[in-house]
Order: structure tokens, then C-alpha cells, then sequence
């Protein structure tokens, strides 16, 4: 470790909880005949971060779209996709959100999960590693030996920075791993207790403001370009009991992602509605991509990485993993 022990702490006055834990032929919304006809269930709850991820939940209430479906969801904040499982399988929630490694983890494990509805992909520096502003750390094969933060282990974090380290030539364990909050991270960091941290928005863009941090890699490059990062899952039971009220979600989903994904302008507005990010800062931050349907090859890539980097023991077709469109 070569960065000074006593550092003034900088508070950046976002407490965000993030865990990343951010989705086709037969997964395009279905029509209705009448919307919000013969529903289920009139009423879900939905679990979110309060990130940028899941803006397009939040965009649906407020234009209106989940009522024109006959359907009102409300908004659980959750701390993250994996800690969500067990809300979905209780019943607790109906539809969650989730990232995609944390899904193909619990499928591989026997869990009966589908995804439903495709939320946020990644885009260049949306997800680096970042030092301080005077560290010694130039590069990824500069990180030989060092400490870096990650959210949470064994999952999109580490995938990440592993596939970073391969391509500069080392491995997983030519560092060391340690599990932090994003909100934490620049903090730890600039205080010594770890050299670097793989960092989202809109904690770059803080750490950037408030501490002078800069990155040396965006981990969403090479083999992870544009990865698939989240999107909304329920249980397998839940789905197939509920196919008009999941294609309602899963209309009004897909037309608000199509607004995030053609005007920034609506997600900068409806940020500081259920984050804590203000309006200055929606403004500034970078953002990933929205895609309005789920595609199978795409997600494919993510369940690939993971047997490549042995998170899987066996191969997940991921067709099998989403949800049919049949309400």
C-alpha cells in the first residue's frame, strides 16, 4: 500500500446502498385486447435500487403508463438483486430487480427465476477503477499485489475487473478483493485501507468532484463492452400464474424504457425523485443504455463470461432463464 495513512475524510454526501447487485422472437410485449382487461393482480409491488438503473420504473408511474394497463405498481427499495431473491420467493415482492450475474448464480444453484423485462446496460466509463489522484497506480498491471474494492464478491464487480486483469496479463488472485459500499469507497480508499475501487455513477462523478480520483480502466471494455447489467426478474411460479398482469408490466416497462432510452432529459428529471442524486449532478453523471427488449444472445454473453471465469460449474442457456410473453 503506498498511499498515506491519515487523509481528512471527504463526505460526499450520497448514500446510495448499491448492489449490482443495471432485457426477444417471443419476448416482445405482447398486445392487449383492451388494456388492463382480466389482470391477476391490479396491484404489485416492485422491488428497485434507488439508482439510475431502474429510471424507467419510475418514469411508467409517473407518465401514466402502468394506469393506462389497469395496473398501479408500487416501489420497494430493495438493496440489491441478490438480497431480493428471497422478497420474490415469499412473495413479499412480485417483480424485482436484479443484475444479471446475481441471477445466473441463483439459476445455476437450482433457483426457478425468470427474467422479465430487460433495464440497464452498460456503456464506455459507466464502470472503472479508480485511484486516487496521486497514486502511484498508472495501469491495470500496476495493480499487481494491490487491494481493490469491489461492492460485492463473486459477482458483475469482480467479473469485471478479472476480465480487465486478464487482459493486462494477470489474474484474479494477483489481487486482493474487499467488499465496500459504493457510497464508502473513496473514503477507504484515500484513507489507505485499498489502492483502488471499481466504481459506478454516480460515485465516479463524485469521487471525481470531491477528491480529485481518476480512473486508470473502464472495466466495460474488450469482453465487456456493452455488458448486460440488470433487469427485472419473478419467480417462475409467479409468471405463469400471472400473464396478463406480467405483459401490463412488461408494456408500460418497454414504452418508458423507449423514452429513457431517446431523452436523457427524462431521466435527469426523474433522478432526484427517488435517489438522492440532485438535479446538478443527474446532469453531469454518465449513463448507460436502456434497451427496451430482452435479447437472449445478448444476456448469453454475461452467462458465458461467468463459466469462462468459473462463477458457473455448467453452461446456462439463457432462452431457458426468460419469461414468455403470452398475457
Amino acid at each position: 500500500m503506498t498511499r498515506r495513512p491519515h487523509r481528512r475524510a471527504v463526505v460526499l454526501g450520497l448514500s446510495i446502498a448499491l448492489a449490482l447487485t443495471g432485457c426477444g422472437g417471443g419476448n416482445s410485449p405482447a398486445t392487449p385486447a383492451a388494456s388492463g382487461t382480466g389482470l391477476e393482480k391490479t396491484t404489485i409491488k416492485v422491488g428497485a435500487l434507488p439508482i439510475p438503473d431502474p429510471a424507467s420504473l419510475y418514469i411508467a408511474n409517473a407518465k401514466g403508463f402502468f394506469k393506462e394497463e389497469g395496473l398501479t405498481v408500487e416501489p420497494v427499495t430493495i438493496t440489491g438483486g441478490a438480497a431480493a431473491l428471497p422478497q420474490i420467493e415469499s412473495g413479499a415482492l412480485d417483480i424485482s430487480q436484479t443484475n444479471y450475474v446475481s441471477t445466473f448464480l441463483a439459476v445455476g444453484q437450482g433457483k426457478k427465476i425468470k427474467l422479465v423485462a430487460d433495464m440497464y446496460q452498460a456503456a464506455p466509463n459507466t464502470f472503472d477503477i479508480m485511484v486516487p489522484k496521486d497514486s502511484p497506480i498508472k495501469t491495470v498491471a500496476d495493480l499487481r499485489g494491490k487491494t481493490v474494492l469491489v461492492n460485492n464478491l463473486r459477482n458483475i464487480a469482480t467479473l469485471a475487473v478479472t476480465s480487465q486483469l486478464k487482459a493486462a496479463g494477470l489474474t484474479e488472485n494477483d489481487v486482493k478483493f474487499a467488499e465496500k459500499p459504493f457510497p464508502e469507497m473513496g473514503n477507504a480508499i484515500n484513507s489507505g485501507q485499498a489502492d483502488a475501487g471499481w466504481i459506478t455513477e454516480p460515485f465516479i462523478t463524485a469521487n471525481q468532484n470531491a477528491l480529485g480520483f481518476r480512473s486508470i480502466a473502464d472495466t466495460m471494455t474488450g469482453a465487456t463492452a456493452d455488458l448486460p447489467i440488470a433487469g427485472w426478474m419473478a419467480t417462475e411460479d409467479w409468471a405463469k400464474e400471472n400473464p396478463r398482469t406480467l405483459a401490463a408490466f412488461q408494456r408500460a416497462i418497454a414504452k418508458a424504457q423507449q423514452l429513457a432510452s431517446s431523452d436523457r432529459k427524462e431521466i435527469e428529471a426523474i433522478l432526484p425523485t427517488y435517489t438522492k442524486i440532485d438535479a446538478k449532478t443527474a446532469a453531469a453523471i454518465k449513463l448507460g443504455a436502456y434497451p427496451t427488449t430482452l435479447d437472449a444472445a445478448r444476456l448469453q454473453k454475461v452467462a458465458d463470461l461467468m463459466l469462462e471465469y468459473k462463477y458457473l460449474t455448467s453452461p446456462i442457456d439463457v432462452k431457458s432463464v426468460i419469461a414468455s410473453t403470452t398475457g
